[in-house]
Protein backbone atom coordinates (compact mmCIF):
# COMPACT_ATOMS: atom_id res chain seq x y z
CA UNK A 1 0.00 0.00 0.00
CA UNK A 2 2.84 2.41 0.82
CA UNK A 3 4.48 1.85 -2.55
CA UNK A 4 1.21 2.42 -4.35
CA UNK A 5 0.62 5.70 -2.51
CA UNK A 6 4.15 6.96 -3.24
CA UNK A 7 3.89 5.99 -6.94
CA UNK A 8 0.47 7.61 -7.24
CA UNK A 9 1.74 10.83 -5.66
CA UNK A 10 4.80 10.86 -7.95
CA UNK A 11 2.72 10.40 -11.10
CA UNK A 12 0.07 12.99 -10.26
CA UNK A 13 -2.88 10.74 -9.43
CA UNK A 14 -5.65 12.67 -7.63
CA UNK A 15 -7.46 9.90 -5.74
CA UNK A 16 -6.43 6.41 -4.63
CA UNK A 17 -9.12 3.88 -3.70
CA UNK A 18 -8.35 1.38 -0.95
CA UNK A 19 -10.90 -1.40 -0.52
CA UNK A 20 -10.57 -3.13 2.87
CA UNK A 21 -14.16 -4.38 2.62
CA UNK A 22 -16.93 -4.27 5.19
CA UNK A 23 -16.08 -7.33 7.37
CA UNK A 24 -15.08 -6.93 11.03
CA UNK A 25 -13.21 -3.66 10.52
CA UNK A 26 -9.79 -4.97 11.51
CA UNK A 27 -8.26 -4.46 8.06
CA UNK A 28 -9.84 -1.00 7.85
CA UNK A 29 -8.24 -0.08 11.19
CA UNK A 30 -4.84 -1.25 9.93
CA UNK A 31 -5.21 0.74 6.70
CA UNK A 32 -6.10 3.88 8.69
CA UNK A 33 -3.14 3.26 11.02
CA UNK A 34 -0.78 3.17 8.03
CA UNK A 35 -2.36 6.33 6.62
CA UNK A 36 -1.84 8.13 9.94
CA UNK A 37 1.96 7.73 9.81
CA UNK A 38 3.74 11.08 9.42
CA UNK A 39 5.60 10.26 6.20
CA UNK A 40 2.38 8.99 4.60
CA UNK A 41 0.25 11.92 5.85
CA UNK A 42 2.45 14.29 3.85
CA UNK A 43 1.17 12.69 0.63
CA UNK A 44 -2.55 13.34 1.00
CA UNK A 45 -4.95 16.18 1.69
CA UNK A 46 -7.79 14.09 3.13
CA UNK A 47 -9.13 10.58 3.63
CA UNK A 48 -12.82 9.74 3.42
CA UNK A 49 -15.13 6.76 3.34
CA UNK A 50 -17.10 6.45 0.12
CA UNK A 51 -20.68 7.45 1.07
CA UNK A 52 -22.13 4.86 -1.32
CA UNK A 53 -19.80 2.06 -0.15
CA UNK A 54 -18.50 2.05 3.46
CA UNK A 55 -16.06 -0.74 2.51
CA UNK A 56 -14.04 1.66 0.35
CA UNK A 57 -11.61 4.37 1.52
CA UNK A 58 -10.74 7.28 -0.76
CA UNK A 59 -7.36 8.97 -0.30
CA UNK A 60 -7.20 12.41 -1.94
CA UNK A 61 -3.55 13.12 -2.75
CA UNK A 62 -1.95 16.56 -2.74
Amino acid sequence: MRQTLFKAAATGVDVVQIIPGKGTGRLRQRVLAVLSQKHIKKLYARVETDPSNPGRILVHLR
